[in-house]
Formats: C-alpha cells, sequence, structure tokens
C-alpha cells in the first residue's frame, strides 16, 4: 500500500506521522480489517520526514532531544560529490524560533527532511515506527529512498556502509521479532548497486525491485528490438541467492527510472527513448551531476501512454500492456502491478496543470463511481485491461513453471523475437515466445503437442506464427 499516513506533499512521501493513518483512508481497525483478505506491505519513508511533523516542529524550537534530529550543514560545505536525484538544491535554509537560520538536508525537496541517523534518538525511534507497523500487521515492508540515509559529506552519500548496516538492523529487528516478514528495498540505481542490498542472502532485504525492467521492456517495444532486453536477462542469476528474489514490476507511483539503464544503454540511446516520448507526451525530470551537467532521471508517463503513440487505436495501445505484462509475469521474481495499470490509466495532463508537478501524470485519483463505471464500459480501454491483465494474472497462478524458484533461461530466436523458457523443480516447464515488432514473425519452433496456453489452443506444427506485439505461454498438453 502506498502511504496512508497523513501527509503534506508528494502524494504521501513526505509523512507528517507515521504512527497515525490518514482519517480519509480510514483508521488503524480498517488497516487490520484489510489485514484479514491480504498479505499487507506497508510503505517505511525511512529517509525523510514532512516540514510539518511535530518532529521538524520540535527541532525548530529546538526541544530538549530534538536538536540533532535532522542535519544541519555550513552552506559553505563542499558538496559537489554528494549524488543527486533532482535538479534542487540539496541544503534548505530554516529559521528557527530563537530567530536562528540552519541549513538543512534536503535530498528530495524543501517538504521532505532528511533525517540524521546518526543520532541514537533518531535512530531508536525510527526503530520504533518499524515495531509498530510489524505491530499493526505488516507482512513485508518497503524502505523507501533507502540508499540515501547516511550521509558523509565528501562522500557520494548513496549506498554508504553505514547504509548497508542500517538496512542489517532493520532485517536483524525483523527477523528477531516477526519472522517471516518480508523487507524490500527501494533503490533507483544501476544494476550492480540495487542487488548489493540482498547482502550475503540472509542479512538485508529479501526483494530488491528490478528495476532495469521497466525501461529495458519499454526500449525493447520502442525499437522492435529485444537484443538488450536478452542479454540482461542472460545476466540474471538462475538460482536466488539465500533467501532472496526480485521484485518485478513496469510501472509504479513515480517515473520510470532511468539511471538503471546506465551502463546496459549508451546515453545517446537512452536519451532517443527519452525524446521519442517526450514528442507523444511524457514529462522528464532531471538530476544534477556533480560536474554541474544535468541528466534525465525518469520519465514521466502511464505505463500504457509510454508503449503507443497518441495516433495509435486502443487496440494497439491494449496489445503492446499486454505484451509487456506477460513479459513481465515470466521474469523469475515476484511480479507486482499497479493500480494505474490495472485501471488501464492515461496519461493525467489536467493532474499535471493542476498541480503542478510531473508525477502527477501516473497518479490520478478517482472516485468509486468514476472508475466502476469505467470499468464496467464493455467498450472501454479500461474494461479490456483489467479483463485481459486479469486473465493473464489467473493463468499463471496455475503453474508452477512461474514460481520465484523456478530455473529460468533466456534467448533471442531473431532480433523482434525473445524466449524465455521457465522449469520448476516438479511440474512441466514453459516456454515463453515474445515478439515485440509491428509485424508478422514466422519462426522455426517443434511445437507439436505443446497448448498455447494463453489462447487454450493446441499446437501440432514445426512452426509458429506471431501476430504483432503477441505473447505465447508454451506447455505440454
Amino acid at each position: 500500500m502506498l502511504p496512508f499516513y497523513p501527509w503534506s506533499s508528494d502524494d504521501g512521501f513526505s509523512v507528517v506521522d507515521y504512527h497515525r493513518v490518514d482519517p480519509l483512508c480510514g483508521d488503524w481497525d480498517d488497516i487490520a480489517r484489510l489485514g484479514r483478505h491480504a498479505r499487507l506491505m506497508f510503505d517505511f519513508v525511512c529517509n525523510h520526514i514532512s516540514a510539518q511533523s511535530d518532529w521538524f516542529a520540535a527541532w525548530l524550537a529546538q526541544k530538549a532531544g530534538y536538536e540533532d534530529f535532522f542535519i544541519a550543514v555550513d552552506p559553505d560545505t563542499d558538496l559537489s560529490a554528494v549524488t543527486r536525484p533532482r535538479a534542487l538544491p540539496l541544503l534548505t535554509p530554516f529559521t528557527l524560533n530563537d530567530g536562528r537560520v540552519k541549513h538543512l538536508w534536503t535530498t528530495f525537496s524543501e517538504d521532505q527532511i532528511d533525517l540524521n541517523f546518526a543520532s541514537p534518538v533518531v535512530l531508536l525511534a525510527m526503530v520504533d515506527v518499524l515495531l509498530h507497523y510489524l505491530r499493526e500487521g505488516a507482512q513485508y515492508i518497503r524502505l523507501d529512498a533507502v540508499g540515501f540515509m547516511w550521509k558523509t559529506p565528501g562522500t557520494s552519500c548513496i549506498h554508504l556502509e553505514k547504509t548497508h548496516q542500517l538496512v542489517k538492523l532493520f532485517r536483524a529487528i525483523v527477523d528477531a521479532v516477526a519472522p517471516g516478514t518480508v523487507i524490500i528495498t527501494e533503490t533507483n540505481v544501476p544494476h550492480k548497486d540495487n542487488i548489493a542490498y540482498l547482502g550475503n542472502g540472509f542479512d538485508e532485504a529479501h526483494m530488491v525491485y528490478q528495476f532495469p525492467l521497466p525501461p529495458l521492456v519499454l526500449h525493447a517495444i520502442h525499437t522492435a528490438c529485444a537484443r538488450t532486453l536478452c542479454e540482461w536477462a542472460q545476466n540474471l542469476s538462475e538460482k536466488r541467492v539465500g533467501e532472496t528474489t526480485w521484485f518485478n514490476f513496469l510501472a509504479s507511483h513515480d517515473g520510470i527510472g532511468l539511471n538503471p539503464l546506465r551502463g546496459i544503454l549508451p546515453e545517446a540511446e537512452i536519451v532517443a527513448l527519452v525524446e521519442a516520448l517526450q514528442a507523444e507526451g511524457a514529462r522528464v525530470n532531471w538530476k544534477n551531476n556533480p560536474d554541474g551537467s544535468r541528466s534525465p532521471y525518469e520519465i514521466n508517463v502511464t505505463y500504457m501512454d509510454a508503449l503507443s503513440a497518441r495516433a495509435d487505436t486502443d487496440a494497439q495501445r491494449l496489445a503492446r500492456f499486454l505484451l509487456a505484462h506477460a513479459l513481465l509475469l515470466t521474469f523469475p521474481g515476484v511480479p507486482a502491478i499497479y493500480i494505474q495499470s490495472i485501471l488501464g490509466s492515461r496519461n493525467d495532463d489536467a493532474g499535471v496543470k493542476r498541480l503542478g508537478y510531473n508525477r502527477a501524470i501516473n497518479r490520478q485519483k478517482y472516485t468509486e463511481a468514476e472508475i466502476n463505471d469505467a470499468l464496467k464500459n464493455e467498450g472501454g480501454l479500461r474494461h479490456a485491461t483489467l479483463q485481459q491483465l486479469g486473465k493473464l494474472i489467473t493463468l499463471r497462478r496455475q503453474y508452477a513453471a512461474f514460481h520465484p524458484d523456478s530455473a529460468f533461461s533466456a534467448r533471442c530466436i531473431n532480433d523482434s523475437i525473445m524466449e524465455i523458457i521457465r522449469t520448476p523443480e516438479k511440474g512441466e516447464p514453459v516456454t515463453a515466445l515474445f515478439n515485440v515488432s509491428d509485424s508478422v514473425q514466422v519462426i522455426p519452433f517443434n511445437a507439436n503437442g505443446l497448448r498455447e496456453l494463453l489462447s487454450g489452443v493446441t499446437v501440432n506444427n514445426d512452426s509458429l506464427t506471431l501476430a504483432p506485439w503477441q505473447a505465447m505461454w508454451l506447455s505440454k498438453a
């Protein structure tokens, strides 16, 4: 669940009070009722807190115990080495109640004040938040923006060793008081840095977001070439390390991150993808680099519109969208599908204009009646998306081959056709084929006696024909 606490900005990620439920969302009893029917993931926004919080008010007043809750830095300090995820000032001036001005570390915005984990008081306060979430029924804990938790001026201030020690502490606490609880780290960074949060397989996160997947799938469909996606996939470990796996996704409340592509795609191809999407209405957020330049950090767009042009038909949009999600559901790990994708949402341009920030394009709010009416419209894109996506998910649950532990292999049959084979310890393997191009593809393939699971048709051919943007799941009939 996205943050359901009182908040002041960033649609929940500037938390005013970690221990309360926003009255608009209900109360802790409502959360408990949800937990009777589903396993709950709570968002632990651990790097920063709202400037409207009681903690910050106490710091402004310099109340005893709150003097070191936040990170005050001399504005003349050389912070050029610090990794910046935003094209915004790193330090924000605040005036204390006694009139003094201090500059505080604000990684993401002036309303999101970074917490000082070097203070034992802060550390214990955040451990208390974690324990509270476990008491309230959280079975999964998402650590938001975790890579930035520890700051040491003169360094990049991301992925520092003490950040990993904090994650290990959270893991040790969870294992001690709520065994079976799963920790997921959100680190929108290149692959090597991301998987470091899996630790030795037993001492840090259980799952990490598979951040390269959304832009690589997008790149494959935009270029009608699966080579880069396939080569990257071949480097994924077949076996889980310890008690870990991937948390796979295509879209989220944030934009489509581009940093994970760096080192996989040349910068020129990343820029070309950004420009192509901008031409079709996507927004772009930028980050500042140490040399003073700027680079695109994320593309703000719904995944439905990311895959399509304005001139496309809904049938074309849906075909590409379902292909992308069939890929998502085939990759090893645990798939997660964002609510706006489930609802078949298009870009909310009006929301961006009204609210004034790019991420609003993929954070549209609906009344219950509004969304129910749209989903019931059998001729509409939302209805078709929900029905077809639901069919994919239901079918996937029936086959052991899609279990996170099942073996995985990938190869490209040609530029446009990617093959993935998932092989369970017990049961039949599933061979998946994906045509990322807009043209019909005929490939030699001994499919005699295999059943195409998505259509239910038994195949008895020595070749297969895949329509534009078609996915196939093949297994023994």
